[in-house]
C-alpha cells in the first residue's frame, strides 16, 4: 500500500474531526431517549452508539493519519461533550444530570482511551 500524502492525510484528519463533532452532538441530544407508552423507561441508546463510535475514530485516525494524531477525536469528543453539554444552546443544560451522563462520558471516553493507548503502542511511520 502506497503512503498517502501530507495534504491527504490533513483531509483525513479533517473528514474524521467532523464525523466526531457531529457524533457527540448526537450522542448528547438523544441521550435523554425514553421508550414506553408514558415515556417512563429510559433508554441511553447513544451511549451504545459512543462505546462503539469514539474508539473506532481513534483507531481510524491512528492508522490512516499518523499514530500521534490519535488524539485529537477524543480530544474533540470529550470538548464537544463538555461544552455542548453544560453550555447548550439558549444556556440549557443538554448533559443529563443523573447515571445517563455519567454513562455517556464513561462509555465514550474509557474505551476510546484504551484504542488510544494501542494507537500510540504501535510503530510510528518514518
Amino acid at each position: 500500500m502506497t503512503e498517502a500524502s501530507p495534504l491527504v492525510r490533513r483531509a483525513l484528519l479533517g473528514v474524521l474531526l467532523l464525523d466526531t463533532l457531529l457524533l457527540a452532538t448526537l450522542e448528547l441530544f438523544f441521550l435523554p431517549l425514553r421508550v414506553g407508552s408514558t415515556g417512563t423507561v429510559p433508554l441511553p441508546v447513544s451511549v451504545l452508539v459512543a462505546i462503539l463510535t469514539t474508539p473506532l475514530l481513534v483507531v481510524l485516525t491512528g492508522r490512516l493519519v499518523h499514530p500521534r494524531a490519535a488524539f485529537a477525536p477524543l480530544a474533540l469528543w470529550v470538548l464537544t461533550i463538555v461544552v455542548l453539554g453544560l453550555t447548550g444552546p439558549g444556556g440549557d443544560l443538554v448533559l443529563i444530570q443523573d447515571w445517563r451522563g455519567l454513562l455517556l462520558i464513561a462509555g465514550g471516553a474509557l474505551p476510546a482511551a484504551l484504542a488510544l493507548g494501542g494507537s500510540l503502542a504501535t510503530p510510528g511511520r518514518k
